[in-house]
């Protein structure tokens, strides 16, 4: 019971959190609050240099796919558009889909493929420092 009064004491506190945020002019809607990837890695900062954000608009064509690749640093990921499948091998695959967001597998090889009729677009910010790779293609 102490462990349910403790849930429901965090959701409030989180909620009135969420409110308190819209009154004081700032509206936001939460999309992601994780410690972890999609593959359940621990999220790790690079250490190579001075902290760098990278942003970007990735586009995956019907019937396209990514090269195999892992990440050198935290990949937040936004379904701006369509469906992406990504295979990450042994671990399985994983559909995402409009307006869905993650935290992009870093040590674990993957590929996006987009198995449908329309267009992919996805936003993706790296949380990255001068000299990291945010993007490693296998070998």
């Amino acid at each position: 019971m102490k462990i349910i009064n403790s849930a429901i004491y965090a959701v409030a506190i989180l909620g009135a959190l969420t409110v308190q945020a819209q009154a004081d002019g700032y509206p936001a809607v939460p999309l992601l609050s994780t410690s972890k990837t999609v593959m359940d890695e621990e999220i790790a900062y690079p250490a190579n240099g001075p902290a760098k954000i990278n942003a970007m608009l990735v586009t995956i064509l019907p019937g396209e796919k990514t090269v195999a690749h892992q990440h050198g640093v935290p990949l937040f990921v936004y379904v701006l558009e369509g469906e992406v499948t990504v295979d990450y091998g042994e671990h399985g695959k994983k559909v995402f889909t409009q307006g869905q967001t993650f935290m992009e597998a870093m040590a674990i090889e993957h590929v996006g493929t987009n198995v449908t009729s329309s267009p992919v677009k996805l936003l993706a910010v790296y949380l990255s420092a001068e000299g990291a790779k945010d993007v490693i293609p296998r070998q």
